[in-house]
């Protein structure tokens, strides 16, 4: 009989097909490729010396191919408000987006708060907005699952087991989990073994097929695959301030402040939702809100705590 077969779109748009797979199985979420993407919104390999072109870069997330998918059309929005040229500049799988910003190969960047500490801290980046989520506010939280057969109930069951992390670069993936785990009185070394990923989508591949007994992934990812029954959530973190649009120091100010006012102009469920692609499971659904300093000081703070942020 045919097996499960998982295809994860974006964020979630997960369809399972299942008929009949027997005891034990490793579910796994595909991470598919093929991306439509359009030739003009995508980078050449160098930055072109053209006035009034901005190039666009983000912390990978998702699947590198629906993340592309997910911002062309914001950058559509961006050209139709300001008036000035946008191109996305993906980064390899190695590849730093806060090194791209430091480079000015990258003008501006979606890009998660530690990202955008480090990215300040070292060459000056500003952030321009914060990403307004589900509940209206500028945070989100961190999830830590399990798979749904799994002994571990508590956050403090993890000790001596294995824990799947985000980029090292991650807020949700590896420094809000990191913060959870201190506040839990576990350290590092407690666990049997832990290990970063490049994505959030690869934690949760590392939890479904078994390689690693929990992993910590953002929260809307976590609550999808835990509906779907894949998962179970064993701990929820405190909320923390969401990811950001950020700019490196060298763009001139009006160009700035017509990108300021655009993101907190955008309207994704209503007047600018056409042509937008699953921008409902991005990390900023409900468009924009402005900079909060405060939180971002609390989070160098815990940052630095935890030797993530020197």
């Amino acid at each position: 009989m045919p097996c499960l077969r998982a295809s994860l779109l974006m964020m979630l748009l997960i369809t399972f097909l299942l008929a009949g797979c027997g005891p034990g199985e490793i579910h796994q979420v595909s991470l598919t490729a093929g991306a439509t993407t359009g030739s003009t919104f995508v980078a050449a390999k160098e930055p072109e010396p053209e006035p009034n072109l901005f190039y666009f870069g983000f912390d990978r997330r998702l699947d590198a191919s629906e993340d592309v998918r997910m911002y062309v059309p914001f950058l559509r929005y961006l050209e139709r408000t300001t008036g000035y040229r946008f191109k996305l500049r993906p980064l390899n799988r190695t590849g730093s987006v806060v090194d791209a910003l430091g480079a000015e190969t990258v003008h501006f960047a979606a890009i998660g708060t530690l990202s955008y500490l480090d990215a300040h801290k070292r060459y000056g980046v500003e952030a321009l907005a914060l990403a307004k989520t589900a509940d209206g506010r500028a945070e989100y939280r961190a999830l830590v699952i399990v798979r749904p057969d799994s002994p571990i109930e508590r956050l403090w069951d993890l000790r001596d087991h294995s824990l799947a992390l985000g980029s090292p670069s991650s807020t949700q993936g590896n420094l809000i989990p990191r913060v959870m785990l201190q506040q839990a009185g576990i350290a590092m070394s407690e666990l049997s073994a832990f290990q970063n990923h490049s994505s959030h989508f690869e934690t949760a591949n590392a939890v479904l097929n078994g390689r690693f007994d929990a992993g910590a992934v953002q929260d809307t990812l976590g609550r999808e695959l835990a509906r779907k029954g894949l998962v179970r959530i064993v701990a929820e973190s405190d909320p923390f301030p969401s990811s950001t649009i950020s700019v490196v120091s060298g763009v001139p100010d009006e160009v700035v402040e017509e990108v300021r006012r655009a993101l907190l102009a955008f309207d994704p469920t209503e007047r600018d939702s056409e042509g937008l692609y699953n921008w409902e499971q991005s990390e900023m659904p409900l468009g924009f809100l402005p900079v909060d300093q405060d939180a971002l000081n609390e989070v160098q703070r815990l940052a630095e705590l935890v030797g993530l942020l020197q």
